[in-house]
């Protein structure tokens, strides 16, 4: 039985592809010396070594000069050229000055790690408290004014802080006043008088008519400011001076707040109040791992729940906390006091200040906890932070009597504008 193979068809000639052939090459292949010159002269080694390596490169040692069979297409951006670097390339660092952008004076500040006397608005004002006066410095047009209120026994101003649409201040004076200034016309808007016992420490906005107060008695008040009787709810935990709070968000869930006491309290709005106590907020947490006072806090804006502290001298950690279960998530020794810190409103990016030795602002990258940078500047302890709501700088003001800007955060991008999704749209006329 005769077997069924496939015959191969045999050709007497083979016939190039014109479009498949690289007509420069082949010219340049038929053309060069490969023999030696007509007069008999010698080529030198390094024109022989030169045309080597140009047939390296240029030809990618290639031999053929016809082609027999169209070769596939490749993209443009696939085909590497001969003076492109193959290498892969690492993405450019962020760079970030060592020293500071701007330096303004600021006389008379007080060193006290129980007050807060920075605070940068949304309004793009700065305010400091500077002994018995407040100055505001407009980072638009970098024109500075200052207010001070007319008191008997001279009060220093103990605390300040901006309301989130950027429109009240409030001060806290050394007499256990309270006053809310507006913005625009620096006049008294609202005053609370407190006892006379205690003065305020800290202050945190929860909205725009709610103001929470934490005092040196440990105590901690909301007002209402909006209300006659303004005094609404109060939150009992802390029995020294309450140095720093701080809602997660404008009509935030979770407060916290660190003291003098070592303690770091988490408080949650939610939570069912005492039947006897209905104006008591209940505690979620109570921390006390930490061995100094705690006057660093900060919620991360890019991760809920998240609350970062730091403590005092004898202290000198930085502990993240999970406000849901109360966990530490993670421990960091600085080796110096930890006197603020300062989230980051874009990245998981972390800037503290410090105490002695170094009084230095180092910027952490979150979760490895790696220092990204270290800015020495300030010659004493750096106990106040505040950033820009723009993004990207930070101030930090000392008792050195200098308020310092730092461009240390990445400045946000600008959104991109919405590509249009109508076919033509562009187009007036279609033809």
């Amino acid at each position: 039985m005769a077997s069924c193979r496939s015959r191969r068809v045999e050709y007497d000639r083979f016939i190039p592809f014109r479009s498949a052939m690289d007509m420069d090459f082949a010219r340049c292949a038929l053309t060069m010396p490969s023999r030696p010159q007509r007069d008999g002269s010698i080529e030198s080694p390094s024109s022989v070594a030169y045309q080597k390596l140009l047939v390296q490169c240029i030809l990618k040692n290639r031999s053929r000069i016809f082609a027999f069979k169209s070769a596939p297409e490749s993209p443009a951006h696939k085909v590497s050229q001969f003076d492109e670097d193959n290498r892969p390339h690492k993405k450019q660092q962020r760079r970030i000055p060592k020293d500071a952008d701007r330096v303004l004076a600021a006389y008379d500040i007080l060193d006290d790690d129980r007050l807060n006397l920075l605070d940068w608005g949304s309004n793009n004002m700065l305010a400091i408290g500077l002994n018995d006066k407040v100055c505001l410095w407009n980072a638009a047009n970098k024109s500075s004014t200052e207010f001070s209120r007319a008191l008997e026994d001279n009060s220093p101003v103990t605390s300040i802080s901006w309301s989130p649409d950027g429109k009240v201040l409030a001060v806290a004076l050394g007499n256990s006043d309270l006053d809310l200034v507006d913005a625009a016309t620096r006049r008294v808007l609202v005053g609370i008088q407190g006892d006379s016992h205690s003065f305020v420490c800290s202050l945190a906005w929860r909205s725009n008519a709610i103001l929470t107060v934490g005092r040196s008695d440990g105590s901690i008040v909301d007002y209402d400011i909006r209300k006659d009787d303004r005094a609404i709810c109060d939150y009992r935990g802390h029995r020294l001076e309450v140095c720093s709070l701080k809602w997660t968000e404008l009509f935030g869930r979770y407060l916290a707040s660190g003291g003098k006491d070592k303690l770091v309290h988490i408080w949650d709005t939610r939570m069912a109040v005492a039947n006897h106590h209905p104006r008591q907020h209940q505690l979620l947490h109570k921390i006390s791992n930490h061995t100094s006072t705690v006057r660093a806090l900060d919620w991360c804006p890019t991760r809920s729940n998240l609350l970062a502290s730091g403590g005092g001298r004898n202290d000198h950690c930085i502990k993240f906390w999970n406000a849901v279960n109360g966990v530490c998530l993670n421990s960091i020794d600085t080796g110096s006091e930890v006197c603020a810190l300062l989230w980051d409103k874009n990245k998981s990016e972390l800037l503290t200040s410090h105490g002695f030795p170094n009084n230095q602002l180092t910027l952490w990258n979150y979760i490895s906890m790696t220092r990204k940078a270290e800015l020495f500047g300030h010659s004493s302890r750096v106990l106040y932070l505040a950033g820009s709501p723009l993004g990207g700088v930070v101030a930090s003001a000392a008792e050195d009597e200098t308020l310092k800007f730092w461009n240390v955060f990445e400045t946000p991008k600008p959104p991109k504008p919405e590509a249009n999704t109508v076919p033509f749209a562009q187009f007036s006329v279609i033809r």
